[in-house]
Order: C-alpha cells, then structure tokens, then sequence
C-alpha cells in the first residue's frame, strides 16, 4: 500500500455498512462477510491497482510476410460498477481496427484484457469506452510514430441503477468511440457500426 495513504480496516467498513442498513452482524451468514467483502473488492476492483495493468501484446505488421491492413475485429463481454451508485453495470462490446501497414498488430487476447481491467473500477460508460480506445490506440504507436489507421469500441450495458432502483425500467445504454478513419470515412464507420447491431 502507498505509504502516504491512511491505513483503512476495510473489514470495520463492512460492519458499519450492514449495521447502518439494519443487519445483525453476529448472525452466522453474516460473521464471515466483512472478509469476503473485502476479498471481492480487491478483485472486482483492481483497475485501480497499476500493476495488474495487463501488458498489451503487439506485433510488427508485415513481419511474417503479410501486411495487413483491413478491419481486424473482437467482441465480448464485460462487467463494471456506475460511479454514482456503486452498482454494476454490464454487457457486450465490439471493437474493431484497421493497422497501419508499417505498424503493430495487436496480440487479440489483449483486447479483452484491457477491457476487463479498465472495466474494474467505478466510472461512466461514457469514460470507459473513451479509456479502452485511448489504452490500445497508444499501444499500438510504434517507434516511428505509425498507429493504428483507425480504432473503434461500442459498449452496450444494462446498468442495474436503472433497472433494480429509481426508473425500475430494464433497457441498455451504448456508447461508441471513433477515432481515425471509423471517424472521418463514412464507408469505414457504416461498415464498423453495422456489424455491431
């Protein structure tokens, strides 16, 4: 822990909250849940801690004899917690790339992996979707200054501060960051946005 931080019994926490709700702390199911709180935190929670930040993969485009530079496409899921009531909020992405012929390529597991690090800790989805792209576009940069010719991430999410408190209403929001020619080309953004729907 960083030494000018104020040592916090996170257990003690845990307690204060079930009794501020109205919980019996010394009830059996309950006598264990400060701990196992606690643990889940630092799991759910670990974007906030820099060295789990994954190490992103790249390889020089052209290297192996193919020079690629066409849309190269993931998808999937992900699961992260709203800023405004500490609650999750989940769904699917897609993201997608165009490498620039004298780049990097991404190692594709790596996507994955900054989304899921990225997505654990509390935020928007606005700001979620924004870091992802900004985290693997600058990776992708090599030494020569060559990044990637175009980048683009949606995010689809059900946020459970809509759906289980105030509207009560089930539903998703999406949220899209462009950058480069998905920004700029027409044809390019249609035919990244259209394999999302």
């Amino acid at each position: 822990m960083d030494g000018n931080k104020k040592m916090i019994d996170k257990e003690k926490i845990i307690k204060e909250m079930l009794l501020a709700i109205g919980e019996n702390i010394d009830r059996d199911g309950l006598k264990d849940t400060p701990k196992r709180v606690v643990k889940m935190w630092k799991e759910i929670f670990r974007g906030y801690d820099k060295n789990q930040i994954p190490n992103v993969t790249t390889f020089d485009n052209g290297k192996d004899g193919i020079t690629y530079d066409s849309m190269i496409m993931d998808q999937g899921d992900f699961y992260s917690h709203c800023e405004h009531h500490a609650v999750p909020f989940f769904g699917r992405y897609w993201f997608a790339y165009i490498p620039h012929p004298q780049g990097k390529i991404l190692g594709l597991s790596k996507v994955a992996r900054i989304v899921d690090f990225c997505s654990a800790r509390l935020q928007t989805q606005e700001r979620l979707v924004g870091n992802i792209v900004t985290h693997l576009s600058k990776a992708l940069i090599d030494d020569n200054g060559f990044g990637p010719l175009a980048m683009g991430l949606v995010m689809e999410g059900e946020h459970l501060c809509k759906t289980m408190r105030g509207a009560k209403k089930k539903g998703t929001m999406r949220t899209t960051k462009l950058i480069g020619t998905f920004k700029t080309d027409p044809a390019a953004r249609a035919e990244f946005l259209n394999w999302t729907k």
